[in-house]
């Protein structure tokens, strides 16, 4: 009753955080347009579909299995060998719901951790991924099927959540053209409606699928400065039926998530080109309760951008990689 009345106040309904019961999606999607879809959520709730959808576009993903029972676990790891991650199909996020099997004396501590699961939110078994970078590339597609991305973005996670973004990654322009393509394989399968992330391993030159968030994501918040329409607008644009906006990068960005605690907020905005993403939320250890953006027209402007950041926060071991990173090149 709650869920039919809200329905009848508004033109269409979209969601920030796809653990949404499917049921209350479906029931929704009776009375208004909901985008993404329940079809489509669905599948990027799943850890099992979302592989599956994978391997049938022809998107590389890294071997898995589908975990009923100990004895399925102990098969998964007989074919698929170690390291490889146990994980929850379902609500998991940040890390969370997931226990690394480093040897095979790992599974009775991983199965003791997420056994239990199994019979309520399901489990898989994928192989580690002895990876060089993370990637994500986040798309939007239209209802009228216009289909659009920003550039490849660089993540740096710690403990499963992301830590850093830098866009554009600094990867061939193959990749780039890869990375679109599988996300707009992705989209056009689920006619899906909205922004989307799709986070990838780069091994050896080759792209590797990990999963697929139906939301606007962490990794593109750099778009709010950073880009000539960011993640949020254009989801917004998409939903409503509305033109897409441009993709375009301004220059280059790097993003810096704040978790647990907010720094000192006056030492990173001296830093020229930053800007400054207050969450107001209560301070808790591992929560994000904010972001900060740094732009700068070139590669170089960033990495002092960045490195001013990071000393004036204290903050070198979280901006180390980036700038790593940048003066690579």
């Amino acid at each position: 009753v709650i869920l039919a009345a809200f329905a009848e106040q508004v033109d269409v309904i979209t969601f920030d955080f796809e653990n949404v019961p499917a049921t209350s999606a479906r029931q929704l999607a009776a009375q208004v347009p909901v985008y993404p879809s329940p079809a489509a959520l669905a599948v990027a709730q799943d850890r099992l579909s979302e592989k599956t959808l994978f391997r049938e576009l022809g998107i590389p993903v890294p071997e898995f299995a589908a975990i009923d029972d100990r004895a399925g676990l102990d098969a998964a790891l007989a074919r698929i060998g170690t390291p490889c991650v146990l994980k929850t199909r379902r609500c998991g996020y940040d890390g969370k719901g997931q226990f690394r099997i480093k040897t095979l004396a790992d599974a009775d501590a991983a199965w003791g951790a997420l056994g239990a699961q199994a019979a309520h939110v399901g489990l898989i078994v994928e192989a580690f991924v002895p990876f060089q970078r993370e990637v994500s590339v986040v798309a939007v597609r239209g209802r009228d099927g216009e289909f659009r991305a920003w550039p490849l973005t660089e993540n740096w996670h710690v403990d499963g959540v992301l830590s850093a973004s830098l866009a554009p990654a600094s990867v061939d322009t193959t990749l780039q053209i890869l990375a679109e393509s599988h996300a707009r394989a992705v989209a056009e399968k689920l006619d899906y409606v909205g922004v989307f992330a799709l986070e990838l391993f780069v091994r050896d030159g080759e792209l590797l699928a990990n999963e697929m968030a139906p939301r606007v994501h962490n990794s593109g918040h750099w778009t709010i400065e950073g880009a000539e329409t960011s993640q949020f607008e254009n989801h917004v644009r998409a939903v409503l039926g509305l033109p897409l906006g441009s993709t375009a990068m301004r220059g280059h960005a790097c993003m810096l998530n704040w978790l647990g605690a907010m720094p000192d907020a006056a030492a990173f905005l001296a830093v020229p080109g930053g800007h400054w993403h207050d969450y107001g939320k209560q301070a808790r250890d591992g929560r994000k309760v904010g972001h900060a953006t740094l732009r700068a027209e070139t590669v170089q402007a960033l990495a002092s951008a960045v490195s001013d950041a990071g000393a004036a926060l204290l903050r070198d071991p979280q901006v180390g990689p980036v700038v790593a990173r940048l003066n690579e090149g």
